[in-house]
């Protein structure tokens, strides 16, 4: 099954382990990144989504940060 996933982060060197991390984990980055001003924080926020490939069936329990 393919597992889909939106990372999301301020514009800090944060948001780019994150990203990083998933790369790590078997994760694939999936569509550009996008950009956004956060209004009710004042901040910018990055986002990527990622998809993973793996055995098994979906249940909406899936914890899709441990795959």
């Amino acid at each position: 099954m393919k597992l889909y996933r939106f990372l999301s982060e301020d514009d800090t060197s944060a948001f780019c382990h994150k990203v990083s991390a998933a790369l790590a984990k078997g994760w694939e980055l999936y569509g550009p990144p996008t950009y956004a001003f956060d209004a009710s924080n004042g901040v910018m926020r990055c986002g990527q989504a990622v998809t993973k490939e793996v055995a098994g069936e979906y249940t909406p329990d899936l914890k899709l940060g441990e795959q």
